[in-house]
């Protein structure tokens, strides 16, 4: 072998041993942000999120609770028994308790959008009139059940509502713990209306959407979004906040059947 080719052969092996070395080189670990969601905002959210992490690198793993009322799966019971978490995304009434438990960080929380209360029916069933007050109690007590969830919406027609309209005594009311039983119920036939945020019914399986209850007896829910306390991905977390918020987020979340409310992005 000739000096030239020597000198080759040891420029080679150099370049060999860097590489090695650039592989065995550690990582920066890429962010991985963990949500907990209730269901007002789901659709928009997964519409959104391969986006979000496409354009970012940001893995998200995403599970879900109820945004208030009792049991296990609502999201301040599973952030009080230590289920991981570093985003919520749920009503503002069930964010504004967390944020009185303590279990949010100062400042960081940031609503999304609002959505009215809607009916909705089993698939291809005649659509009650619910146009007027008085048209809504009359389906509410002709229905030979009402599936409402358990959380924000489910609380003030059972406690509010109902009462105030004095017919809780009228109306065969079935409660289940997501919004999705309700709906289910429905397109099972075990009840014959569900009453929950519009943004839950308008793409539910096996349900028709029948209309909005009137503007006199509505209740507008928002959806808020907000970083958990000692969360370690902070700064990650505060990003999927912020395009959920964004311009680019409002065709998906006005789809989904809500009005978007977040900070809008300069043009």
């Amino acid at each position: 072998m000739n000096a030239f080719s020597t000198r080759e052969a040891r420029a080679a092996n150099g370049i060999v041993v860097v590489i090695a070395a650039l592989l065995m080189w550690p990582r920066p670990a890429l962010a991985q942000v963990r949500v907990l969601i209730s269901g007002g905002f789901t659709t928009a959210y997964k519409q959104l999120l391969p986006e979000f992490e496409r354009t970012t690198g940001i893995n998200v793993s995403t599970g879900s609770g109820s945004s208030q009322g009792t049991g296990p799966q609502t999201i301040g019971a599973q952030l009080a028994r230590g289920v991981p978490a570093d985003v919520v995304i749920l009503s503002r009434d069930g964010l504004n308790e967390l944020i009185a438990a303590n279990r949010i960080a100062a400042g960081t929380d940031v609503d999304l959008a609002r959505t009215p209360l809607g009916v909705a029916v089993r698939a291809g069933a005649p659509k009650p009139d619910v146009s007027t007050v008085d048209a809504f109690k009359r389906a509410m007590m002709n229905a030979k059940a009402v599936a409402v969830p358990g959380s924000t919406s489910g609380i003030y027609l059972t406690t509010d509502l109902l009462p105030r309209l004095g017919i809780a005594e009228k109306v065969n009311v079935k409660v289940t713990p997501r919004g999705t039983g309700a709906t289910a119920m429905v397109a099972a036939g075990e009840a014959d209306i569900a009453v929950m945020p519009v943004s839950e019914l308008l793409r539910a399986a096996g349900v028709d959407f029948a209309g909005q209850i009137p503007a006199e007896i509505q209740l507008v829910q928002v959806f808020a979004a907000a970083v958990v306390a000692g969360s370690k991905e902070l700064e990650a977390s505060k990003r999927l906040i912020e395009f959920l918020a964004s311009e680019r987020a409002s065709g998906a979340i006005k789809s989904s059947g809500m009005e978007p409310l977040g900070k809008r992005q300069p043009d």
